[in-house]
């Protein structure tokens, strides 16, 4: 490999490293922002635990979402007694 293709390939490899620290700055920066988001929805008296459950939910397809509460339901159910 010539001089000229090792730089080349540096200042490549550089872009590739710069741009990946940028994301990792952004990604620290956006969950810091969420961490205050979380905060402040506490402070206002909000259950941040339950807030966690309800973005993880508003995620999922609402089909998944009905065939795990029908489950839900059958085995508590069963549990329960209800099965017999």
């Amino acid at each position: 490999m010539t001089t000229e293709t090792h730089r080349a390939e540096g200042d490549e490899l550089r872009q590739y490293v710069d741009r990946i620290e940028r994301m990792e700055s952004e990604r620290k920066d956006l969950a810091e922002h969420q961490k205050e988001a979380y905060a402040e929805a506490k402070a206002s008296g909000y259950d941040t635990a339950i807030l966690r459950k309800v973005l993880a939910r508003r995620k999922r397809d609402r089909d998944d979402l009905a065939e795990e509460a029908a489950l839900l339901e059958l085995y508590e159910d069963a549990l329960n007694g209800g099965g017999s």
